[in-house]
């Protein structure tokens, strides 16, 4: 068994809550012969990358399922977040030392080597628990799928929000008479209200934190508006590159105009959440910062990133379940790591608290989730989703973000200029689409690594 290469999906953590775990190496797996802890008839071992608000509330979704379900003990372990996390992952399902159950983000789903790192789900064991399709958005449902499959098991989706000060955006006339927002939805719009907004903004801030210096964020915001453009990456059968560098350019001017208009000063680095609690009017953010904002009982509010382009879509990833490759899976374990998935999914009114948008839908109807705030605000975002490509370079701390990440950065902040920034991610697009997956079990035999 080849090591995969760790220097190429070398983790860069982003920052705005998601904290990193202790890390666990296979000693947190565990073993069949252990003993059940509480002397329940099955247990299931289930690995997650929960730290922070997301840990605390997983963990009190674990325990309500083990009040309701006694004859089922739950191990479950929180690994180190990013890529160490998915090497763990990969190694344990290679070396059939799997967990039962585990988490991914969707968007690493196809490069994970369904049917050999990752065992499709039993539909119609979940559907006994109440998961169908039918509940699902479906284009989240089918990113899931592969080859017919379902890999994925989707618990929410993520997205990037505009979050806003309604105090600072009262002041300068910028709030509709429901007290939201006024409505955006073009450029000249939304450099407007930005104009507006910083002759109310306190000196010593910045109008908007939008993470300049980051690649991760200005690679989400990139995706964001590149969907709204209409803009393609790859052809159906991912075997050409299709990206529109005239798109991009114009995704990448957009970018570059908060920084060259000064409304997003470089100097205050990867600034966001501390400017918006100091009274920065607007911070481009995930939405696992509704916790902290809220938490800073701030008047303020959150919609999905502003559809400049003419159409509706903000960047959206999705964390989801997973059964890592077991030899002999199936059994009482299997059918408990089913169970166990089924619940928190349907049981999802406690994750909607740290932010995510729940992925069952029946759950966005609920007058408990309409109640939520600023939540409410952006659960449209479900239905205008802007994902990665579906590729296996793709997704969380994936190949693609590091590699072009940096690209869009450097045009953000002004050291290469846009149209030579999109002419240079069309070629790393080509590279990347080129090369070989290292967790497909086949590239060792042509010289390089493999799980």
């Amino acid at each position: 068994m080849g090591r995969p290469d760790l220097n190429r999906r070398q983790l860069l953590a982003t920052a705005g809550g998601l904290a990193v775990a202790g890390s666990f190496g296979f000693a947190a797996l565990g073993t069949g012969a252990d003993a059940l802890a509480s002397g329940a008839d099955t247990r299931v071992r289930y690995w997650n990358l929960f730290s922070g608000g997301d840990g605390s509330n997983m963990i009190a979704m674990l325990d309500a399922f083990r009040a309701a379900n006694p004859g089922i003990d739950v191990k479950d372990s929180t690994l180190q977040w990013g890529n160490p996390f998915y090497t763990k992952l990969a190694m344990a399902a290679a070396g059939n030392r799997a967990p039962d159950l585990g988490v991914m983000h969707m968007g690493r789903v196809t490069g994970f080597s369904p049917g050999r790192l990752l065992d499709a789900w039993d539909v119609d064991l979940l559907a006994e628990y109440g998961v169908r399709e039918g509940d699902f958005n479906p284009a989240l449902w089918q990113r899931g799928v592969i080859d017919g499959k379902l890999y994925a098991l989707p618990l929410d989706i993520h997205v990037q929000l505009c979050f806003y000060r309604k105090d600072v955006l009262k002041k300068a006339g910028l709030l509709g008479a429901d007290g939201r927002i006024v409505p955006v939805t073009s450029t000249d719009d939304w450099f407007g209200v930005l104009k507006e907004a910083k002759k109310a903004t306190r000196k010593g801030l910045q109008t908007i934190g939008m993470w300049v210096n980051d690649q991760n964020f200005q690679w989400w915001f990139f995706v964001a508006f590149y969907t709204q453009l209409g803009g393609t990456w790859f052809d159906a059968d991912n075997t050409e590159v299709t990206f529109d560098t005239d798109k991009a350019t114009q995704v990448l001017e957009f970018l570059r105009r908060h920084v060259t208009d000064g409304y997003a000063d470089p100097g205050m680095g990867s600034v966001g959440a501390e400017q918006f609690i100091n009274g920065a009017p607007f911070a481009w953010e995930g939405n696992w910062s509704v916790p902290v904002y809220s938490g800073a009982e701030l008047d303020y509010g959150a919609v999905p990133l502003p559809p400049v382009f003419g159409e509706q879509a903000t960047h959206a990833e999705s964390h989801a379940f997973v059964l890592p490759h077991q030899s002999d899976r199936g059994g009482a374990t299997d059918d408990g790591a089913h169970r166990l998935a089924a619940y928190i999914v349907t049981h999802a009114r406690q994750w909607a608290a740290g932010g995510h948008i729940p992925a069952y839908t029946p759950t966005l109807s609920t007058a408990a989730y309409q109640k939520l705030q600023p939540q409410n605000e952006y659960a449209s975002a479900m239905d205008h989703q802007a994902t990665e490509p579906k590729v296996w370079f793709a997704g969380s701390t994936g190949i693609l973000a590091q590699r072009v990440g940096p690209i869009v950065v450097s045009s953000t902040l002004g050291s290469a200029k846009p149209d030579v920034v999109a002419r240079r991610m069309r070629s790393e697009l080509s590279t990347l689409l080129a090369m070989q997956n290292p967790m497909d079990g086949k590239t060792a035999a042509q010289g390089g690594t493999a799980v």
